[in-house]
């Protein structure tokens, strides 16, 4: 990927108030019209949010901006690796922006590309049978490749059990990343017992196992996690039961098991989101997952008593880097035909992690 230094904004942005900020987003974007689409992930904060044409998880608003293929500009208010799948999916002739370049994901940047393949390089030269790479939709457009040419598949949260049940249909076991939690919770779903699900540590040889525990296990997992979810304890479900009688707790599947076992429903942020939609009025809620996400469905659904699982703000500190200030000096540098922050795949490395997002849209 071309590697790019976010530029630091001058006062113009910095210095100046926010309600200021906002009136010109506005009218930037009614300026550039037809051209632009503003994706806003469901994490980002509410200034940036309101600004968003389209909104969704990552995937989703990746493949919405490649069905807008009249849309030249593609500002997306995320982070880089979703930034990177938009740009794997839309056409040659449409651009596709971060707003700021430092908007990246802790998680996705766990499992580098030259570790994994020194760990593929490992694993399979030893007698463990054949293995199927499987990478969480939250990872590198490097790792995307990696995986497409080898066989593998992109999985999202929601579907991550359908795609695990079908790599292990083609080969004898998986090697899943970075997010060991919804490797592992995908597996436990399976019903796949917990002495075959074993964990590959960075940096130790064979990942920390024993040849014995790796040629017994069906699923490896990368030790990479979210650091928003890992605030979510299973002492947390039990303080919300005993506070609050009635109480529904629902979690994102990249939570521990220890929670995600205990919840009373998980899943993806379109999930979370479903479920607090088709509630009753008067339905308590603990949810588990970014903070931004839970206040916006408080916002949402007044009737409800919603609340986040855990007492810290559990907001995703990449993703806050995407501010109105960022947002409006892209718009202000479009105005004045200048493309900043473009983020771009190289065609290689595009095409070989377009594979691998093709064989998850086909299970």
């Amino acid at each position: 990927m071309t590697v790019l230094q976010q530029v630091e904004l001058g006062s113009e942005y910095l210095q100046e108030k926010e309600e200021i900020i906002c009136q010109r987003i506005a009218a930037r974007k009614k300026e550039l019209g037809g051209n632009l689409l503003i994706l806003g992930h469901h994490y980002q904060q509410e200034a940036t949010f309101q600004f968003a044409d389209l909104t969704g998880d990552s995937l989703k608003l990746a493949r919405n901006a490649a069905a807008a293929k009249d849309r030249k500009y593609i500002v997306f208010c995320g982070v880089h690796f979703m930034a990177e799948s938009a740009d794997i999916l839309t056409s040659a002739d449409q651009v596709v922006i971060l707003p700021d370049l430092r908007a990246g994901c802790p998680m996705a940047d766990m499992a580098d590309s030259d570790e994994v393949a020194s760990a593929w390089q490992e694993l399979t030269g030893v007698d463990t049978g054949r293995v199927i790479p499987v990478t969480y939709v939250n990872s590198s457009a490097r790792i995307k490749a990696f995986v497409g040419t080898r066989g593998g598949s992109v999985c999202t949260s929601s579907n991550a059990e359908r795609v695990l049940t079908w790599a292990l249909s083609q080969g004898d076991k998986v090697f899943f990343f970075p997010d060991e939690h919804l490797g592992r919770n995908s597996a436990s779903a399976l019903g796949i017992p917990e002495d075959e699900v074993v964990l590959w540590q960075r940096g130790m040889p064979l990942g920390g196992n024993t040849l014995e525990a790796l040629r017994k296990a069906k699923v490896i997992l990368w030790n990479g996690y979210c650091t928003v979810h890992m605030e979510f304890t299973a002492a947390l479900l039990d303080q919300w039961r005993e506070r609050v009688p009635g109480i529904r707790i629902i979690v994102h599947p990249e939570c521990r098991n220890e929670v995600m076992s205990r919840a009373d429903q998980y899943g993806s942020t379109e999930a979370i989101i479903k479920a607090v939609a088709d509630s009753s009025p008067g339905s308590k809620w603990a949810i588990g997952t970014e903070v931004n996400l839970v206040n916006r469905l408080k916002s949402q659904y007044p009737d409800r008593e919603i609340h986040l699982l855990a007492p810290s703000p559990c907001l995703c500190e990449t993703m806050y880097r995407i501010r109105p200030a960022s947002l409006l000096w892209v718009l202000d540098n479009l105005a004045q035909g200048r493309i900043v922050n473009q983020i771009t795949v190289p065609l290689d490395v595009a095409a070989d992690a377009k594979l691998a997002l093709d064989r998850m849209l086909r299970i």
